[in-house]
């Protein structure tokens, strides 16, 4: 195909997902009242609006929230779907492997954000507040602060898959992941302390599984990397 064809392919699938989007998010606003009422069961009291259109503010980012993490998938396959022509044989199949795995961390990231991480850390801080203050949520900063614990770690839960994959096309290695080791570590370091609260407790309750999981994706990375070392000696 020439560029514009390419630019036409572009466009329809980019269609595509947006009318999947928008489809979710209606979806999701449909059951936002059940959504909303399972969302709050953390924060164990009525939380509170300071204006009218809070409410409906909340409404649209818990749907549009939902329709972001529904159409994630669809998205990663219309993405796919735009580049499989310009892969080979070997990389369509490593893709068919990785992807539904990309997704299944993201899942297990946002469920590990909710059920663990969000819980521990806003009772950790009810726990400071509870003698000196009394404490009352307004809905806009209660909603903020869950998605910026829980959406980011579902992203960072993909790193293994990530590193997995490129160490399949010969990108990266264990061996640039090793000598990176603290570099990676500064950097997560650095990420746990954004998305949380600024306190050393929540950041290290972040923290741990990140070092975890960098460490099981230099683990895979070689496994994967001696995997390819082998394709390749058979192959020559």
């Amino acid at each position: 195909m020439n560029l514009v064809e390419h630019l036409e392919e572009l466009r329809k699938r980019l269609i595509f997902v947006l009318s999947f989007f928008l489809l979710s998010f209606i979806v999701s606003f449909i059951f936002v009242e059940d959504i909303y009422n399972w969302i709050i069961v953390a924060a164990d009291q009525k939380l509170t609006i300071l204006g009218p259109s809070d409410i409906l503010w909340i409404y649209f980012v818990i749907a549009g929230s939902c329709g972001i993490i529904l159409t994630t998938p669809i998205a990663l396959y219309q993405i796919w779907k735009f580049v499989e022509p310009a892969v080979n044989k070997n990389e369509r199949k490593a893709v068919f492997i990785f992807l539904p795995l990309l997704m299944l961390c993201f899942t297990v990231g946002i469920l590990f954000g909710y059920l663990v991480l969000f819980p521990s850390v806003l009772a950790f801080l009810q726990t400071l507040a509870a003698d000196q203050l009394n404490t009352m949520y307004t809905a806009e900063k209660y909603f903020k602060f869950l998605l910026h614990l829980t959406l980011p770690i579902g992203f960072l839960f993909e790193m293994p898959i990530i590193i997995m994959f490129l160490t399949q096309l010969g990108i990266i290695n264990p061996l640039m992941l090793a000598k990176t080791r603290k570099i990676g570590y500064l950097m997560l370091t650095i990420i746990s302390t954004l998305v949380t609260p600024p306190d050393f407790v929540s950041a290290l309750i972040v923290m741990a599984p990140l070092i975890l999981l960098y460490e099981i994706s230099i683990s895979i990375s070689k496994v994967m990397y001696r995997k390819r070392l082998k394709v390749l000696k058979e192959a020559s």
